[in-house]
Order: structure tokens, then sequence, then C-alpha cells
């Protein structure tokens, strides 16, 4: 969002200077992306006016004029642009005045006819785009009057770049909030007064999508002259906010939301019938919006609608039928509040995204409708005339109603690290627009003000107050929590030193799912029934796994498949070993060879492995443990009769080696 600091100003001018208020905004979480100049940097432009002008008697595109605002009289002033002619105020470039981009005007002789000066666009002064001829300027500009003071080209625009929490500082007032916060000062905001109605003339309003739209307010205004165009200074404030100026009712919503961030709408009043409904859409109703878009609309989609159909996308885009076009004479003003869940994703889902919906998906102060008819039909009234009706304000239960948060102060302590007086505590909050309910010696609860739809929690209060406080003012301290630290006998092997013995061996380590397939783990594990799962990722995933061998011999066979026909893997994991009583949780480890004895090269020989070449392998796992280890003939279910050995550490059985029986070798298709 783009805000002029000269208009943040008019609202309150705290003693600082821009870059410090840029810090100060940043600090405080509303970041300022960046600082942009509104004009170039030149000196001695002034307000001219066209007094003479004639065609130049060599040149068929110059024209020699005469431009008052020197004090000494009219200067003589060539100028080649189109638009020249008397009567017209333009910028006037005296000679010593300096130009962006260190240019500097000389007396000059422009085909034989003297110069002294020149008459400028806006492009030469940086101030816009328009490069189609002399900027002119307003009819009741002064003459002689410096263009810096006068056009307020000293001024900065500041692109604040808001989280989506804080929709409340997507206006002016918003910001001038903040900054009245930070810097303890008042906020003087413009003086919005009632606007008595003129005549009876209203509109019905029915909201039916009750809980998506708890707010309406509208207002008939007759006899408006929509040829009146908006004043300098509004269009000025649009243009600085990034908005161009279309017409006179349009440019005041605009106003309106940019200023108190409230959305608004016009409707024709000639084309509307029935009544205003805000509704839910019918699946594939049709819309033509603004842009030109004919949108089918989807059965979740909010309008605004009459008898004949729908009028506007609630809270996107208006319909086209129902615009304000240069014949209307009769207009119904709309200002109203949508959830913000009704709203949330609507616009993106059409491929949308307008300055309303941005607004309106976040959170719009759900007392703000009443304020804002009451300005725009002010600003309205003074620019096009007419006469306003009454206003017509219909609300339901749906309206959100006021939040209460309590903060404890120990909470400030333990959460912050701080401890804050009390008096600033509740001179913050109070500030930020929280109402103090109560009060003890443990806690404070606050009413939440209508705009602030991110603080609903104890949490959001201490954010807060951390802000407005200063995060750089926060006391630091290194976190001392006393930790038990726990016995870790000499004698216990760590896994991780398995693993690092087994990859310096040459084993890569697999994982594979704690899932196998019920007939595999028959395969492997006959005499255990695994636990089978009510609710399986597939059907060859649906038994808990009793040993981690089925799940190294898969991915063996997977290997095989795409001609990889040597392998050395091992995997550490749990074995879920049912019981009576509970399910018995096992860390394993489990490994596998197979293939060529060396890695495939004109210098090894392609011995294929053996069982000593696991046996020495387990020889340096068990090595580790520093305990007697024997090898025990031995049977197995998954493996070799007369190939298979039990390992036995320190008397206690601790696992199996040996060749993959030919049974499953020739289930699974091994070689």
């Amino acid at each position: 969002m783009k805000i002029s600091e000269s208009w943040l100003r008019e609202w309150l001018n705290p003693s600082i200077t821009t870059d410090e208020l840029v810090a100060q905004l940043t600090m405080a979480g509303l970041e300022i992306d960046a600082v942009e100049s509104v004009a170039g940097n030149f000196t001695g432009v002034i307000v001219g006016e066209i007094v003479e002008c004639e065609q130049h008697p060599d040149a068929d595109k110059l024209r020699v004029t005469k431009v008052a605002g020197l004090p000494d009289g009219p200067a003589q002033v060539v100028c080649g642009a189109a638009n020249a002619r008397v009567g017209i105020k333009i910028p006037f470039a005296t000679i010593g005045a300096e130009l962006p981009n260190d240019f500097h005007i000389k007396k000059a002789k422009l085909r034989g006819v003297e110069s002294f000066g020149m008459l400028c666009g806006q492009t030469e002064l940086q101030a816009g785009d328009d490069d189609t001829g002399l900027w002119e300027l307003s009819a009741d500009a002064p003459v002689g009057k410096n263009i810096r003071e006068y056009l307020n080209l000293d001024d900065k625009l500041l692109e604040v770049d808001l989280t989506p929490n804080r929709s409340d500082c997507l206006s002016v007032k918003g910001v001038a909030r903040e900054v009245g916060v930070l810097n303890r000062i008042a906020v003087k905001s413009p003086a919005i007064n009632s606007v008595a109605a003129k005549i009876s003339d209203t509109f019905p309003v029915k909201l039916s999508a009750a809980s998506a739209c708890s707010r309406y307010v509208g207002r008939v205004i007759r006899n408006i002259d929509i040829s009146r165009p908006s004043p300098a200074w509004l269009q000025d404030k649009l243009k600085r906010s990034g908005l161009r100026s279309i017409d006179a009712v349009v440019d005041v919503t605009n106003y309106v939301l940019i200023e108190l961030g409230q959305p608004m709408h016009a409707f024709d009043f000639n084309k509307l019938s029935g009544g205003i409904d805000a509704r839910l859409a019918k699946q594939d109703e049709k819309i033509l919006l603004l842009d030109g878009q004919e949108i089918k609309l989807n059965a979740d989609t909010l309008v605004i609608a009459d008898q004949n159909g729908p009028l506007a996308m609630a809270g996107v885009m208006g319909g086209k039928p129902s615009a304000v076009s240069s014949e209307t004479n009769n207009i119904f003003l709309e200002s109203a509040f949508f959830n913000p869940l009704a709203i949330a994703g609507r616009a993106r889902s059409y491929g949308l995204h307008t300055d309303s919906s941005h607004r309106f998906e976040r959170g719009v102060d759900y007392n703000l409708q009443r304020e804002a008819m009451e300005r725009a039909t002010e600003l309205l009234l003074s620019i096009v005339g007419g006469e306003a009706g009454p206003i017509i304000e219909v609300t339901n239960e749906h309206l959100p109603q006021t939040r209460q948060v309590t903060l404890r102060k120990a909470r400030i302590v333990s959460g912050l690290s701080l401890e804050i007086d009390d008096a600033q505590v509740v001179d913050i909050m109070t500030r930020l627009g929280l109402s103090l309910v109560s009060q003890n010696d443990q806690a404070w609860v606050f009413n939440v003000p209508s705009y602030r739809f991110d603080i609903s929690i104890e949490a959001d209060l201490l954010e807060e107050l951390a802000r407005v406080y200063g995060y750089n003012r926060l006391p630091t301290r290194v976190l001392a929590t006393p930790i038990q630290i726990a016995e870790h006998p000499e004698a216990d092997l760590p896994v991780s030193r398995l693993r690092d013995q087994l990859i310096a061996r040459g084993y890569q380590e697999a994982i594979t799912f704690s899932f196998i397939e019920p007939k595999l783990s028959a395969l492997f594990d006959p005499k255990t029934e695994p636990v089978v799962l009510r609710n399986p990722i597939s059907a060859d995933l649906a038994a808990m796994r009793t040993s981690l061998l089925p799940g190294l011999v898969t991915v063996l066979r997977n290997n095989l498949n795409r001609q990889q026909d040597r392998l050395r893997l091992f995997e550490t994991g749990l074995r879920f070993v049912p019981s009576s009583k509970s399910l018995i949780q096992e860390q394993c480890v489990a490994g596998l060879i197979y293939g060529s004895r060396q890695p495939e090269s004109w210098a090894n020989s392609k011995e294929e492995v053996d069982f000593y070449d696991l046996k020495g392998d387990l020889e340096s796992l068990l090595g580790l443990t520093g305990f007697g280890y024997r090898f025990d003939s031995a049977t197995h279910d998954a493996l070799h009769p007369g190939q298979t050995a039990a390992i036995y550490l320190d008397g206690e059985l601790l696992g199996y080696a040996g060749a993959l029986h030919p049974r499953l070798q020739q289930a699974l298709d091994i070689p």
C-alpha cells in the first residue's frame, strides 16, 4: 500500500524526519519497503500563465509565448508543445533554474528568436508520466508561486508492506493511529458531519446471506452533476496512492477507501429494481464485471443483487450494467461489512484481486460503515451537488461482538523478561484503542477495538506491548535452565556407532516402511501373527513388521530388477512383536550382502560373497562392545538350514546370521 507522507501529516505531525518515521514504523512491524519522491530534484520553477501565444516566424512546430509570473513582467519563451495556448497555467522554469538530470536553464535563441526560460511538462520535472505536452495546472493556481510549494512536491510516498493480520493499517487513518501511539500524540481526524436528508427516498435492503453480510448501509442521492470533475487536491491524493481519477463518484469512493479503509460502491439508481439483496449466487449465474469480464459464479460466492440478478460480486468488484456512467444523475451508495471468511479466496478463485477484496478478506472495521457513508456523502455533495436521502442501515445477529482479553502481570515478566509499570501498560493499551474493563493486583481485562481482528488471546496483547515499548528496548539474557544430565554408561553402545562402522565397511543404509505385506511377513516369520492395520495405506502395507529382513530383501529384489547385482545394505529400526499384554517394540539392526566380494574392476576377482564375509562384518560390530561373543550353529525360518548361526554376546542370544532360505529365494524370485 502506498501512502503520502503529507496526507499522513494532515492527521498528525510528529517532530521527526521522514527517515525517523520510516524507522519507527518498521520497528513497530509496519515495514516500509520503499520511499519515493513525488517529483525530481529541481529549483527555480514557478507557476506561469501564458498571456500571449504566436506562431514562430521560422518554425512550423514552435510558438513564441509571453509568460506571466516574474516580478519584472511577462517573459518571452519559445515553446514546442502542441497544447501551448493563451490562458493556461503551466510550470515555468526561469533563467538559472536547475531541472532533473543536471539540466540548467539559460537564455537561448531558437531559430533566431530569444527565449528566457522553459515551459515544462510532467516528465521534465519527473512529476508524472504524461509526456504529451505542457503540464496544465489548475485555473486557480497562483501565478508566480514556487511550484514545489504550490503542488507540495517535496512530499514522499511510503510503500508499506503489511502482514495479513494488520488490516487495520490499510488506510491513512490506520497508519496515523500507529504513528500517534508510537509518538504519544493525538490524531486529528477530519471532521465528519452527519448529512441531513433533503429527500425521503429509500431503497429496500435484505440480507439473505446473514452470516456473510451482517451490516449493510445504503443511501439514495439524487440530481448529481456527474460532469463536474473531482478537485485537484482529491485527484492528487488518489494519484499519490496509486489510483487514477475516473469520475467524481468513483474518486470519492476510492478516497474514502484510502482515507478510512472502508471499501464502498455506487450504483446507478435508475438501473436498480425491486431492492438490494445480499445473497449467495446461484450456481453458474453470470455477471458482467466493471473490467469487462463475464464471470460464471459459484454457489459459495456472495453477491449484491436486485430482482433482476447480481449487481456486484460482494467485496470484490461491481457489475458493469449498474455502474455509474456519464449519464448518471441518481446514485445508490453502499457501505457494508462482510465476514472475512465469506470473501477470502473468492477473488483469487476467479483470477481477480482488487483493493476492496484485499481489505475485506483481511477484515474491515465492523463499526465503520456509517461513518464512511457520511464522509462520502459530504464529499460528493460538495463536488457534484444533489440531494441525499436518509441512511438505510440493516444489521443482524451475526455482526461481531466486542471481544475481551485478559493480560496477566506475571505473563509480561515470563514472556518478555520485563517488568513494566502498571500505569505504562494501561497507557500503551489504551493508546492502541483497547479500553480497560477491570483490573486487580494480578491482571487487567481489556475490550478489543472493532478494527483489531488480530487481537484475541493474551499472547496478542504481549506482542502489542513489546511492539510499542520497542523490540530494541527489550532486555536480553542468556537462557539458564537447570538440566538433569542423564547417565550414560560407557558399556552402552549408541546405534550411531554401529551405523558408522557398517558404512565404513562399504554398507549403505536403507530406510523401509514399518508396514509390510502380510504374506511376506508369513514367509519370513511364520510362527508370529503380526498386528494388522485397520486402515492400511495399501494392501501390501497392511501388517506391522516383526522383522527387518523382509524390507531389506524387498530392496534387494528391486535393485536386482534394475541390474544392480552387488549390494551391501543395512537398516536400523523397530520391529513390532505382539504379546498377550501389549505390543513389544524392539530396536534392531539388520544387514544383507549380495553379489561379488569386491567391486567390479580389472584388478579384482569375481568371487561371490559367502557366510564368512558376513561373519567378518559382524565380528567388527561385536568387537566394538568389548564383550565376549560366539557363533553357534542354529536354525531360523528365514535362513538356510546348515548355513545359519546364532550369535551370543556374553552368553545372551543376540541374533542370527546365515544364507537366505531356498524356499524364500524361490518365492521371491531371487537368484
